[in-house]
């Protein structure tokens, strides 16, 4: 078993619907330097599949998405390029 992805900063976005929890990833993605780990937590499903959507056109990366089952939302980890 792989360790837990360690985020530089957390977007918690739990309780947002979409496109919100999106927006508040791309604009903490625009005030972060290359290489930055981020960490959106939401409870929206669609984001699941939106935000790596926008992640590869943005040219960034999806490290992975971990869901919380227990605690009802998800976590997607982006690691910033540019």
């Amino acid at each position: 078993m792989s360790e837990p992805i360690q985020p530089d900063v957390t977007v918690d976005s739990r309780g947002a619907t979409c496109p919100g929890p999106l927006m508040d990833l791309i604009g903490k993605v625009k005030k972060v330097d290359a290489g930055t780990v981020l960490e959106l937590q939401t409870t929206d499903s669609s984001s699941r599949h939106d935000v790596p959507e926008w992640v590869a056109k943005a040219g960034h990366e999806t490290l992975d998405i971990v869901e919380h089952e227990d605690e009802g939302y998800w976590s997607v980890f982006v690691q910033t390029t540019k």
